[in-house]
């Protein structure tokens, strides 16, 4: 299977984009189409490590695996209207800030704040950090992540910086971290030549 564009320069940006051709007269594409290519996204956005997706990939059952990505494809249209919302200039919908709210919520009780020694320090020295702790083998883990990456951004002042691709056609969202945040563009050498070559044909015709 071929990985997953990561264009959106942060997790949950990528998350919205796993609907592709999300505004398409033909109907969008699910990228996210079973609990394997979930942790395979969550993997290659480096919130699981390998460990841990064998480990989910061979502990849990069917019907375990399908609720939660269930309720992944839910946290993700709650946080697709919201940031469309925003970068289209209107209102978010209450339903979906409600969505998001909970699952915020829900990710948070899941957490386990643990001492840990400078070794095991995420910054080298002792201190507090959050860890998954007992919860580290539960099937929502990779929902649990995505909703604590999905609260950091839409908490943050990154927020500001969210952008759409300016294809029609496209229309991922991306950070845009650029010098003069002037940014167009999900991939430039996807939906920025292809652009380009429509204009050049347009004049040239």
């Amino acid at each position: 299977m071929p990985a997953f564009n990561l264009c959106g320069g942060h997790a949950a940006l990528d998350l919205v984009n796993t609907l592709d051709d999300r505004f398409s007269a033909d109907g969008p594409k699910e990228l996210l189409v079973d609990y394997g290519e979930l942790l395979r996204f969550t993997e290659q956005s480096q919130l699981l490590e390998a460990r841990q997706v064998a480990l989910l990939a061979k502990s849990i059952s069917p019907a375990v695996a399908a609720r939660t990505l269930r309720s992944v494809r839910e946290l993700r249209e709650a946080l697709a209207a919201v940031l469309y919302a925003g970068v289209d200039g209107r209102p978010p919908p209450p339903a979906a800030i409600g969505i998001l709210e909970r699952r915020f919520h829900d990710a948070s009780r899941h957490r386990e704040l643990r001492w840990e020694g400078s070794a095991a320090s995420l910054h080298g020295h002792p201190g507090m950090q959050w860890q998954w702790g007992r919860f580290a083998r539960e099937a929502e883990l990779p929902l649990w992540m995505l909703a604590q990456a999905a609260s950091q951004l839409t908490l943050s002042n990154a927020l500001e910086q969210v952008r759409a691709c300016g294809a029609d056609n496209c229309r991922w969202l991306f950070l845009d971290t650029s010098k003069n945040h002037t940014r167009r563009w999900c991939d430039m050498k996807v939906c920025g030549n292809r652009m380009k070559a429509r204009r050049f044909q347009a004049r040239h015709a």
